[in-house]
C-alpha cells in the first residue's frame, strides 16, 4: 500500500486535500494534527465516506523529535510501508503591525511553515529517494509572494518555503521526486473567518473569495503521475489577486 501524508489536516484546505486525494487516488491518507483531535477523526470519516481509507496520526511538526518519534513508530508498525506524497500545510498565521510584534509571534509562525517544513520533510527524504519517486507540495501563501501588511512573520515564512521549493526541487529531480508549492488567496477557511470578504472581495478580480476544495484539486494533481515534469512551481489559486 502506498501512503499519502498531509501534515495540518483536520481542517480548512488540509482537510479538503485529504478527501480529495481519498477521491482521486488509491493512497492510505495519514491525517496529521496537532491538539484537535475530534477534528482529525471527522476528516478521517469524510475519507473513508469519499471512499478511501486512513488513519490519523498526532505530533507538532515544530518538534523535531516528536515528528521523528511518530513516524518512526508508525514506519515500524508499517515495515514495507512507503510515504510517496507528502503535502505540507501546516501553519498559523498570529498577524500584526510588525513595530508591535512580539517576538514569539514571529518564532511561532516561523517555526511551524518553515520549520515544520523542515523537519517532516527532510525527515521522509531519505526514504523517497531511495524509493525514486516522490511528490512534495508544500502550502504557501499570496503573502510569501507579494508580502502582505499586517503579516511580516507569515509572508517571511511562507516565502522562505517558497525559495526552499525551488532549491529542493533541483536537488531531487533526477530521483522522479517533484517538489512544487502551492499558494492560495483568499480562501474560506477558520483561517480566513474573521476577515471582511465584502470589503476585501472587491481587491479580488473574481470577485469572491475561494473555495478549500479548489485549492484541493491542484494539490491532488500535483500529487500524482501526471504532473510529472512540473517540479519547482509556485501554483497561484487566488482569483487573479496577484497577477
Amino acid at each position: 500500500m502506498k501512503y499519502a501524508l498531509v501534515t495540518g489536516g483536520s481542517r480548512g484546505i488540509g482537510k479538503a486535500v485529504c478527501v480529495q486525494l481519498a477521491k482521486d487516488t488509491n493512497y492510505h491518507i495519514l491525517i496529521n494534527y496537532n491538539s484537535n483531535k475530534d477534528a482529525a477523526l471527522n476528516t478521517l470519516e469524510e475519507v473513508e465516506n469519499a471512499g478511501g481509507t486512513g488513519e490519523i496520526l498526532q505530533f507538532n511538526v515544530v518538534n523535531a523529535d516528536e515528528v521523528k518519534e511518530v513516524l518512526d513508530a508508525w514506519q515500524d508498525n508499517n515495515k514495507d510501508a512507503v510515504i510517496e506524497v507528502l503535502v505540507n500545510n501546516a501553519g498559523i498565521t498570529k498577524d500584526g503591525l510588525f513595530m508591535w510584534m512580539p517576538h514569539n509571534d514571529w518564532q511561532d509562525v516561523i517555526n511551524t511553515s518553515l520549520n515544520g517544513f523542515f523537519n517532516v520533510t527532510n525527515h521522509l527524504i531519505q526514504k523517497l529517494l531511495v524509493n525514486r519517486y516522490g511528490r512534495i507540495i508544500n502550502m504557501v501563501s499570496v503573502s510569501g509572494l507579494k508580502g502582505t501588511p499586517g503579516q511580516t512573520n507569515y509572508s517571511a515564512a511562507k516565502g522562505a518555503v517558497i525559495a526552499a521549493t525551488k532549491a529542493l526541487a533541483q536537488e531531487v529531480a533526477k530521483r522522479n521526486i517533484t517538489v512544487n508549492a502551492v499558494a492560495p488567496g483568499f480562501i474560506k477557511t477558520d483561517m480566513t473567518h474573521d476577515l471582511n470578504e465584502k470589503e476585501l472581495k472587491k481587491m479580488i478580480p473574481a470577485n469572491r473569495f475561494g473555495e478549500a476544495e479548489e485549492v484541493a484539486h491542484a494539490v491532488s494533481f500535483l500529487s500524482s503521475k501526471k504532473a510529472s515534469y512540473i517540479t519547482g512551481e509556485v501554483i497561484n489559486i487566488n482569483g487573479g489577486i496577484y497577477s
